[in-house]
């Protein structure tokens, strides 16, 4: 039996277009792909938790190690007694002391104020400074205070209030603290580095000091490593010829020799004997500094102010503000 060509062709376009028509009606539906999605799911989420697993791990292991480590020592504590008195240029001098002493690790700022009570200028200060501190007060005993008219040498300043540190340490302070006491005036000037040098003080260390006694500097004499003397000029036969800001003492030493003080009657120039010579000895002095070659404190003092204008205004009843702190 013949089969026309023309009968061929017809079958073939219809089975092509009922092929065609299917594919397009199944592109139309939708497709049921849940069990792939949750099985890529479930894939992300092991490799999630094994990677949750593996963090945990390696926290635990840097906890032991750092467990294991030795601990760095810390710090012995460096306990600065500044005695401090009103004045105009009282909060000027605290304020540039202050921001020295913020840039010493583990310090320990005692300020004690020759005063019947703690004044709000000091206490301020202190609170807004960041340091650790302890903010005490006692005042000078009427015949012992030196005037405004007075010069400088006539009576020592700041005895009672640094007797009064010394008794704070000696009461809060136990034989087992390491530390070290270093008396630093409110109005001298100190090199960071000083106090780097006064930390490892073992009993009592010395260095130069700047601008003092009338000569560009003071020091000791340092042969071999020890003390041999001291370069002074004004009374160099003193026990201890060195400056208030010229030593440090370790805090265990002045615990044990609680008797130790500053006497309010010394001898003009002998007031920083009148506490070493219960400490140590000359041979026992620890030189600091590169042995003593280094001025890393200077004996500087501030300029009394000049207030004729500011008396001529008040007395025309025009002084400047008093509420505004000075």
């Amino acid at each position: 039996m013949k089969v026309k060509l023309k009968n061929v062709f017809v079958v073939y376009f219809l089975v092509s277009l009922i092929g065609l028509m299917y594919a397009l009606l199944q592109l139309g539906q939708p497709c049921d792909c849940t069990h792939h999605l949750k099985s890529a799911s479930d894939l992300i989420h092991a490799k999630e938790k094994k990677l949750s697993q593996l963090q945990n791990e390696l926290k635990r292991l840097q906890g032991r190690e750092k467990v294991l480590e030795p601990a760095a020592p810390a710090l012995p504590v460096i306990y600065v007694i500044t005695p401090t008195y009103a004045r105009l240029v009282q909060k000027a001098e605290l304020v540039r002391l202050s921001q020295t002493l913020m840039h010493v690790k583990n310090l320990h700022w005692i300020v004690v104020e020759d005063s019947p009570v703690k004044t709000q200028l000091v206490s301020e200060l202190l609170a807004q400074s960041n340091l650790r501190f302890t903010h005490l007060h006692t005042e000078t005993p009427k015949e012992h205070k030196r005037k405004e008219t007075d010069p400088n040498w006539l009576k020592p300043r700041g005895v009672e209030q640094r007797n009064l540190a010394l008794q704070w340490l000696r009461e809060n302070r136990e034989l087992s603290n390491e530390g070290v006491v270093y008396f630093a005036d409110d109005d001298n000037t100190y090199s960071l580095r000083l106090f780097d040098e006064i930390r490892s003080t073992k009993r009592v260390s010395v260095w130069p000091v700047g601008l003092v006694g009338g000569l560009r500097f003071e020091r000791p004499l340092v042969e071999g490593g020890k003390v041999m003397g001291f370069y002074t000029a004004w009374k160099p036969n003193r026990p201890f010829p060195v400056d208030m800001a010229g030593f440090a003492v370790a805090l265990q030493l002045l615990l044990a020799n609680r008797e130790a003080r500053f006497d309010l009657l010394a001898e003009r120039g002998y007031l920083e004997s009148s506490l070493l010579q219960s400490l140590a000895s000359i041979e026992e002095l620890e030189p600091k500094a590169d042995n003593c070659t280094k001025v890393l404190v200077w004996h500087t003092r501030t300029e009394k102010p000049k207030m004729k204008q500011e008396e001529l205004l008040q007395k025309q009843g025009l002084g400047s503000d008093p509420s505004i702190e000075v």
